[in-house]
């Protein structure tokens, strides 16, 4: 078998270079990296060593789950490592991963360690990225090895591996997701759905690299009110319920067990209010 290494990136090119950085230092030689390219200027590389291909996808918005699925028909490799742009693996993440894939076929979701405001900042290795890095507070990994977890609703996509026969047979990303919010829970639930197992996989993980938030996102406020509906329909349950609530504390939309009613939609100034502060890493 040989590993796949996917990502996406839409003007996040320093988050991009420091992710290469990290799979240049891979403990095993790497045989296949997917970048899509959903920036507003095409992203220019020096590849060095590393397989990297570009991939460009034009677009004006954010197609999560088509660009994902862009990028798994592009892999040259039977297993796909699929990591969002602003995670850098350490060292030996990919060997670990391929490892797992290789004895599980499975959906296989990392740890995720997360750094703080300037956290790469005047150059970085693995070892200061660790004294700095954070382990998520409500996602629990083994400290080797993988365990199963039974609630698809905590799949994650930030860094996920899965063999691409089991990938294509789940039918991928559902690209009726449009735009931010929802298509990766949808796929754990399909993946559950199918019987493929979802494993929390601790020890190698990746770093995640800070980078301003909104909480709620009321950037992406259509795009989550559209797939919050999609998804409701599909399983009978919502998605980003967290954000719904927040939603409709804000007067924003009006929130029952069946349907979303829009009263209006967010404003610049909230939409800025809702920008995080540099000090909270999740």
């Amino acid at each position: 078998m040989t590993l796949s290494i996917l990502t996406l990136v839409k003007n996040r090119t320093d988050h991009l270079l420091n992710q290469l950085e990290g799979l240049a230092q891979s403990d095993v030689p790497l045989h296949d990296i997917v970048v899509v390219d959903m920036s507003d200027d095409p992203v220019r590389l020096e590849r060095g060593d590393l397989p990297v291909r570009l991939v460009r996808l034009e677009t004006s918005g954010l197609p999560l789950a088509r660009a994902r699925n862009l990028a798994a028909r592009e892999a040259r490799g039977d297993q796909l490592l699929f990591l969002d742009v602003d995670c850098i693996p350490m060292p030996g993440f990919p060997q670990a991963m391929e490892a797992a894939l290789k004895a599980e076929d499975a959906l296989i979701c990392a740890e995720v360690r997360y750094l703080p405001a300037g956290g790469t900042q005047g150059g970085w290795t693995f070892d200061t990225l660790m004294s700095k890095a954070e382990p998520h507070p409500l996602r629990a990994f083994p400290p080797s090895g993988w365990r199963r977890e039974t609630e698809p609703g905590l799949f994650w996509s930030l860094a996920f591996g899965i063999r691409r026969q089991t990938f294509q047979a789940v039918g991928g990303f559902d690209e009726d997701f449009t735009g931010y919010g929802a298509e990766d829970t949808d796929f754990g639930f399909r993946a559950h759905a199918a019987d493929l197992a979802l494993l929390f996989m601790g020890g190698a993980g990746v770093f995640h690299q800070h980078h301003g938030v909104y909480d709620p996102p009321l950037q992406h406020f259509e795009d989550i009110i559209e797939n919050a509906r999609r998804f409701r329909g599909r399983w009978g349950r919502w998605a980003m319920e967290g954000w719904l609530k927040a939603f409709e504390a804000r007067g924003l939309i009006a929130f029952g067990p069946d349907r979303i009613t829009i009263l209006r939609t967010p404003d610049r100034e909230e939409i800025a209010a809702a920008r995080r502060s540099d000090d909270q890493p999740f």
